[in-house]
């Protein structure tokens, strides 16, 4: 008989549920995040010549990070939807559900004929199936944060809730040691005409482990104790607009930092510096490891120090970095290169470790899946979609030193919306309101 512990409430919880919880959150986010950053590093280094080939080399990267971009614009209404039937049936069915509608997208990316075969359908297609793999993203956070925070024991959020957030690093990680593998084992020319291929069909079998760990969780005790609200979105936007606006802005400077650091640097060092392409990718591979590091670092410290104060010391040093991180890539040295790269996704995992408890926190159980699942989307839009466009633009009209501004700026307006939160470390997430 499996030992008991302290669970949300009065509610006793199975200490194995705990165990396949931790591991479901964590496997999932790892393939979907695997999933995402695959197309991103895709989109940096071929997508261009295989959809864009009548463009010229900025405006075809501006096309590919365009369709990039598109998926950042469908996370919202992922999180609507999967919000939406996360907060009135529950929180596992709809994870499952995410898990296949991102697994299915991703592998027909793999599947799909380039310009040269389909003309101007090719680049149509790879923006709905971007589109598609956006809306499953969209779901699927929100659900593992919540099941993750649901089930804690007092005291424990950020430690449980850290194995979901694990999942973008370790997803990045493998995505980029695959295409390393790629490009070390083959020619440019096989690279580009079909080896880009491979991680998006072989993700298939990803997602099958993933579901078969995901169909042997349990429901949430939080859900299965609340009233579902008829329709969640629209309680969350009377009653919660503004933790719901502030939520989304603590976002922003994670999104910036990340996909700045790995998308948008991996073509700017390949085309602008003319770094190698193998070389660049292990450099970026090296540098996300900080990010695994200090994810579970400021996790745990927000168990201690309060969500807070860990995440406002995360957006100070994003302004700090934002200013440093260009001057140290335009270098050229791979040690100053990790340095930057590195040292933007420390800070990057310094705000992003206790998100995963500090969203679900802010809002009320009826509405929680869809008002977390919503804040995370919609920072990625301004912090996610735009960066990598805007530093395409800057960098052709004014240098480098111009993106880190950006970056600055962006850094700045989080720690205004964090400023503007409450601390939540000790709420009890079983209460109604």
């Amino acid at each position: 008989m499996p030992r008991m512990t302290s669970g949300v409430g009065t509610e006793a919880v199975p200490e194995v549920s705990m165990g396949r919880i931790a591991v479901a959150g964590f496997i999932g986010t790892t393939i979907e995040f695997f999933d995402f950053y695959a197309y991103g590093i895709a989109a940096a280094l071929v997508l261009n010549a295989a959809f864009f080939p009548n463009l010229d080399p900025v405006a075809g990267t501006l096309a590919a990070f365009s369709t990039y971009a598109v998926a950042f614009l469908s996370r919202p209404l992922g999180s609507a939807l999967f919000g939406h039937w996360g907060d009135r049936i529950g929180r596992k069915s709809m994870l499952i559900a995410s898990l296949l509608t991102m697994g299915l997208s991703t592998a027909l990316v793999g599947a799909l004929p380039g310009y040269a075969t389909l003309g101007v359908f090719a680049p149509i297609l790879l923006v709905v199936l971007r589109f598609v793999q956006g809306i499953g993203l969209g779901g699927e956070w929100g659900g593992a944060a919540l099941l993750a925070a649901e089930h804690a024991p007092p005291g424990k959020r950020g430690l449980y809730t850290l194995f979901p957030q694990l999942g973008p690093a370790i997803g990045f990680i493998l995505a980029n040691g695959v295409f390393l593998g790629l490009s070390i084992g083959m020619d440019s020319a096989t690279f580009a005409a079909w080896g880009w291929r491979i991680p998006f069909l072989a993700s298939a079998v990803l997602v099958l482990v993933g579901l078969l760990v995901r169909l042997g969780i349990a429901e949430s005790p939080v859900f299965r104790r609340a009233s579902p609200a008829r329709v969640p979105l629209a309680g969350l936007l009377r009653h919660q607009p503004r933790e719901l606006l502030l939520g989304s802005g603590a976002m922003i400077v994670q999104y910036a930092l990340f996909y700045t650091a790995t998308t948008y640097c991996l073509s700017y060092g390949t085309s602008i510096l003319k770094i190698p392409r193998t070389e660049m990718l292990l450099l970026t591979m090296i540098a996300v490891i900080f990010l695994g590091l200090f994810t579970a670092a400021s996790s745990l410290a927000s168990d201690r120090f309060g969500r807070r104060r860990v995440v406002l010391a995360g957006c100070v040093a994003g302004i700090v970095w934002g200013l440093v991180m260009f001057p140290l890539l335009d270098t050229r040295s791979p040690v100053l290169i990790v340095v930057a790269l590195g040292g933007a996704l420390a800070i990057m995992g310094l705000s992003y470790g206790p998100m995963a408890a500090y969203l679900p926190e802010l809002f009320d159980t009826r509405h929680r899946y869809s008002g977390a699942s919503m804040a995370y989307s919609l920072g990625g839009v301004l912090g996610g979609a735009v960066p990598p466009l805007v530093a395409t633009a800057l960098q052709a009209s004014l240098g480098s030193i111009a993106i880190g501004g950006f970056i600055s700026l962006l850094a700045v307006l989080s720690l205004l919306c964090v400023l503007a939160l409450r601390e939540t470390r000790d709420r009890d997430l079983s209460a109604a309101a």
